[in-house]
């Protein structure tokens, strides 16, 4: 089923039994904008912006509560979501929305962000001498008042340590898809429900990856668009285009820029960047998802489609597995990386992965914001654990592995000697089958190739754990000039380890019927592990 919001151009009749949808929208037409091109400078509502108003602030309850109470709207770069934005925080400011007392918020990842909000409602205020002598703008604050209702619209970024406390009954929150953290989204959403008929906008293009705020709150718009979740209070208004779709198509870049057909964004500007797109895959990628608003993987090139990687998420039959020869392939960390113990085993022609992820346990949650992913979260769940200490301890590592090795049929344990070399004596001190395994081109290459094989051939089966996926996700791809390709990170706060811990495994099972493995050597018709 589709999520676009075929409402906005079907001529559909929007219900508004009190009239505050035609209230709302007189309010905003009565506005002036430095930059319309309307006589006296009249706000420019184009028609798809005026639906969006109706739909928000027609619908009633039989009580006359307004049903809409989160709004998120996924609009291209270009459509004037400013401007919008802006028009309804005065609506909620000094328009027939704004309750005694209350407060606008506009909320944005970073000051500058921020400010472009606050500047554009100064900027309507200003330029209608009648409104702006009943305020007080307070530019180095980022704040109108209005002294007479005592209504007051602010703008903060994404420092929500002073944020608490606030009770917004309005929050406009600007391009969610480049917020680093999800502490605001969360102080802002638990002071709306303070107060009664509060409402919130998400207005944001597409983003990338999926383990961020704005994705979570994007996709269950979605579930809600597509019928699969009940929730009348959130309206979703989604121009976003699939990802299989033919970027190049003009009809497509009119069907998802409502403002196109008006002269918003430039035809001819998008039409140049379309051209540089073709030859230019990062640009290509910059295209897609700012102008046509198609979610994104984590990486700007990725390793494999993330499409196909999610075919594999199928639980795994550990029963089954118990017996079946496993490998081991570890990749340990330094301070800042994971740590992972991946189990691997041979499942036809394909393999079937069980990773266990490690991290330090002090600074959990700043390390989670550093990295922009729900660490806290992913440990009450059971996808990481954390060991005491600002580092990870091998010990619990160590610990994971033996358990292993008495619960399956382990072959092999591969580890990286640069960081192992203790825990590597440790283990064949004990009897457990531990070999090295470097991080070359000619160790990880072949490895890197057969797990791709794997993936792209849906015969890699990793039961959706949602830490490997973002570590498959930031994969960016080095190419030698004998075409043998290594993982490498995206970004420093990026994380690969379950992915390369997953091809050593890999390399060691793919290897495991064709004689001596490329970590062993022989000596006296014996083969040991060097």
């Amino acid at each position: 089923m589709t999520t676009f919001p075929t409402w906005i151009s079907d001529g559909s009749p929007i219900a508004d039994p009190l009239g505050y949808g035609q209230r709302a929208v007189d309010f905003l037409r009565r506005l002036r904008h430095p930059k319309s091109t309307l006589p006296r400078r009249q706000f420019q509502l184009a028609e798809f912006q005026e639906r969006i108003v109706r739909r928000i602030y027609g619908p009633r309850h039989q009580d006359g509560r307004r049903i809409v109470r989160n709004v998120v709207l996924l609009l291209p770069r270009g459509g004037r979501k400013t401007s919008l934005g802006a028009g309804l925080g005065l609506l909620h400011t000094i328009g027939p929305e704004k309750v005694p007392g209350g407060l606008a918020l506009f909320a944005a990842s970073d000051r500058e962000q921020a400010r472009i909000g606050f500047e554009e409602a100064a900027a309507i205020c200003r330029e209608d001498p009648r409104i702006a002598e009943r305020l007080r703008f307070i530019d180095y604050r980022h704040r109108i008042e209005h002294p007479k209702s005592g209504c007051s619209l602010r703008a903060i970024s994404c420092d929500a340590a002073r944020s608490h406390g606030t009770t917004p009954t309005f929050a406009l929150v600007d391009e969610l898809h480049a917020w680093p953290k999800r502490d605001l989204w969360d102080v802002i959403r638990t002071g709306l429900v303070k107060v009664p008929g509060s409402l919130s906008v998400v207005i944001t293009t597409a983003g990338r990856g999926q383990e961020n705020v704005a994705h979570d709150i994007v996709d269950y718009a979605r579930k809600v668009a597509r019928g699969e979740i009940d929730d009348p209070g959130t309206l979703p208004i989604l121009f976003e285009t699939p990802a299989d779709a033919d970027w190049r198509d003009e009809a497509l870049w009119f069907r998802v820029n409502p403002g196109l057909a008006q002269g918003f964004p430039d035809l001819e500007g998008l039409r140049q960047l379309g051209r540089e797109a073709e030859n230019r895959p990062a640009d290509r990628e910059a295209f897609r998802q700012l102008h046509l608003n198609v979610w994104l993987d984590h990486s700007t090139d990725p390793f494999v489609e993330m499409t196909v990687y999610d075919l594999g998420a199928v639980s795994l039959d550990l029963a089954e597995l118990a017996t079946a020869p496993c490998w081991l392939g570890v990749d340990l960390s330094s301070n800042s990386d994971l740590t992972v113990v991946v189990a691997c085993w041979r499942v036809g022609t394909g393999y079937a992965v069980l990773p266990h992820f490690f991290c330090p346990m002090d600074n959990l949650r700043g390390r989670q914001d550093r990295d922009g992913v729900p660490y806290v979260r992913w440990a009450d769940e059971g996808h990481i654990e954390p060991t005491p200490g600002n580092v990870v301890d091998f010990r619990a590592v160590e610990d994971c592995i033996r358990d292993l090795c008495e619960r399956f049929d382990v072959q092999q344990i591969g580890l990286d000697p640069h960081l192992a070399r203790s825990t590597i004596n440790n283990l064949t001190e004990d009897g457990f089958p531990a070999v090295e395994v470097r991080q070359g081109w000619i160790t990880m290459a072949p490895a890197i190739k057969e797990l791709e094989r794997a993936i792209v051939g849906r015969q890699f089966q990793h039961g959706g754990h949602p830490v490997l996926r973002w570590c498959f996700d930031n994969i960016q791809v080095e190419t030698d000039r004998a075409g043998n390709r290594l993982f490498s990170k995206g970004k420093a706060r990026d994380r690969i380890d379950g992915a390369v811990a997953c091809a050593i495994a890999i390399s060691l099972a793919s290897n495991a019927d064709d004689g001596p493995s490329v970590y062993e050597t022989e000596r006296d018709g014996e083969y040991l592990f060097v």
